[in-house]
């Protein structure tokens, strides 16, 4: 697995502390005990042939598999307190998992929780490595391995610099911003996906820039860099200020949900149950009371 990770004998060698030709050998040994060549020279690295691919996800599940079930042991035994590691994209980690993650440990004060932010591709990565526990997205994966829940609505909104013409409250048609500069978050984020498709199916070919945060897409915007969708949820305070504005789009973006997400793999823990039905149950009620 840290072959694959890092492409290299060497890289593996320092992320795991031990000698290369150690890995060599374990990874030789593998490869005999599954009965196929796993890993396959890719210039000066390696990467995984189509049997390493293939088997690498099962790897991944019996490392994390072992670990996670270490923490149920000690839990058992009463040897260490409960733990809950969730991950979330950052939109959802700026906005309201910080909220939920209060108002549960709130209810259940001997679970420890933690959290990782990161971009949707590396979240997933997170939950099928069993690196999370739990994680916070929006669109899921289609990957039988990953059990995701839809619990609340993920508004989409194109934000631009307070003033600026087109955000006059009326709506407007996907041409009418073919001369705007298109914001866009890096490689592997989901709100960058959502960008991407609307300006495919809208046909609009604009200049883009591409910004490495959610924070830096709010402050370009503002400053009359471009506009982008982004999730209604990680800019509410903002445009309640003023701070920036909105451009409402007919056609916009097709709906979007958030989901709370784990892994199929490997038997259930209490904890984690109780954090996934929280959380929709949360989500349920904030939605009776708005509706009532």
């Amino acid at each position: 697995l840290a072959v694959v990770r890092t492409g290299s004998v060497t890289g593996a060698a320092d992320e795991l502390i031990v000698t290369q030709p150690s890995v060599s050998a374990a990874v030789t040994a593998l490869a005999r005990e599954v009965g196929t060549t796993l890993l396959e020279r890719d210039g000066r690295g390696v990467r995984p042939t189509p049997a390493g691919a293939a088997f690498a996800p099962f790897a991944a599940d019996v490392i994390g598999l072992l670990e996670k079930g270490r923490r149920a042991a000690q839990e058992a035994a009463a040897h260490g307190a409960r733990v809950l590691r969730i991950a979330a994209v950052t939109t959802a980690a700026e906005s309201f998992v910080p909220g939920l993650m209060r108002e549960f440990s709130t209810l259940h004060d001997d679970v420890s929780l933690t959290l990782s932010v990161a971009n949707r591709v590396r979240v997933l990565d997170m939950v099928l490595e069993h690196e999370a526990d739990v994680a916070f997205g929006g669109r899921p994966p289609r990957d039988d391995r990953i059990e995701a829940h839809a619990f609340a609505p993920n508004a989409m909104v194109l934000i631009t610099a307070p003033g600026d013409p087109l955000a006059d409250g009326s709506p407007v048609a996907p041409s009418a911003l073919a001369d705007c500069r298109w914001l866009l978050r890096e490689t592997g984020s989901g709100t960058r996906v959502a960008n991407e498709q609307f300006l495919l199916t809208s046909g609009l070919d604009v200049p883009t820039l591409t910004v490495g945060s959610n924070g830096a897409i709010k402050q370009a915007a503002r400053a009359g860099l471009g506009v982008s969708f982004v999730s209604r949820d990680a800019v509410a305070a903002e445009l309640d200020a003023g701070l920036l504005a909105a451009i409402p789009v007919d056609p916009g973006p097709p709906p979007r949900q958030w989901h709370v997400m784990r892994s199929r793999v490997g038997p259930p823990r209490a904890v984690l149950e109780d954090f996934v039905a929280f959380v929709r149950e949360t989500a349920a009620a904030r939605a009776a009371g708005r509706s009532g």
